[in-house]
């Protein structure tokens, strides 16, 4: 961790993740060019100009109960992170807020070239960042109802919706993670991608065989278009039977597809929560 870096994780998978202050000045640029781009709506900036956007994120860093950091991917800015205390910012009299709540929002850089898990592992950094706090107890969110992708990517990481709320600027779902059910999604997506992993080899394995037992085979004399269908078969197999990398594993059948459709579907969600 560098000295300009508040915090930092390392995904297995995707490298290291970081937070660092917000320079409202400095970062004006980048911020505008993200949170007004057309996969940004939901963050409800999409008209504002670079000075409106550094005026912003200005009276957030002045703000006694609001913070904004940039957050790194491999040391480059790729995401956006807030953090409110929920009892004086954003849902101030809609809930019954407790000690030790906080809030965030965050949003993911726009890419022409997404990367598998990249959102899962960016909500993973945040939360994690905000658990870091002994003090913090659960974390709660607002996301706009029409914001599908992004219900789906929340449940993956232990949130569970509490109920519809109205606010100003949005219809929402207030929804809340505790900090044990935070650490339990989490053991279960590290038991998933293991098992992921575990399951790569096999059909490594299995296609590796095929393969050698298939090319002796042509060897005797039958075609090898024999050799062909067989590697396209297995291709096939392994397409339908390996599992998700970021849908939570469950023991029910219904329930382990019900997460793999949602880690597919928050892929498509660019990160925003709002």
């Amino acid at each position: 961790m560098t000295r300009f870096t508040l915090f930092e994780r390392t995904d297995t998978r995707l490298g290291t993740f970081a937070l660092r202050a917000l320079d409202p000045a400095a970062d004006a640029g980048l911020l505008h060019r993200w949170v007004t781009h057309p996969k940004a709506s939901f963050w409800m900036m999409r008209e504002a100009d670079e000075a409106e956007v550094a005026a912003e994120y200005r009276r957030i860093h002045e703000h006694p109960h609001h913070d904004a950091f940039i957050g790194l991917h491999e040391d480059r800015p790729a995401f956006l992170a807030e953090r409110y205390d929920p009892a004086h910012v954003e849902l101030v009299g809609l809930y019954p807020s407790r000690p030790g709540d906080v809030g965030m929002h965050f949003l993911c850089a726009p890419t022409d070239t997404p990367v598998h898990g990249f959102t899962l592992a960016v909500i993973t950094t945040v939360m994690e960042f905000c658990f870091a706090d002994p003090a913090v107890r659960r974390i709660v969110v607002e996301p706009d109802v029409r914001n599908t992708a992004v219900h789906a990517l929340n449940a993956a990481v232990g949130f569970e919706i509490v109920e519809q709320i109205t606010k100003p600027e949005k219809d929402a779902y207030l929804s809340i993670c505790t900090r044990e059910r935070f650490e339990a999604a989490r053991t279960t997506l590290a038991a998933d991608a293991a098992r992921t992993a575990g399951t790569g080899r096999t059909e490594k394995t299995a296609e590796t065989g095929r393969t050698e037992r298939t090319e002796g085979a042509a060897g005797t004399g039958r075609t090898e278009g024999t050799a062909g269908t067989a590697r396209t078969g297995s291709d096939a197999r392994t397409a339908e039977t390996s599992p998700t990398a970021h849908a939570a594993p469950t023991d029910d059948d219904a329930r382990t597809a019900h997460a793999a459709h949602a880690a597919r579907t928050a892929r498509a969600a660019q990160g925003v929560t709002r």
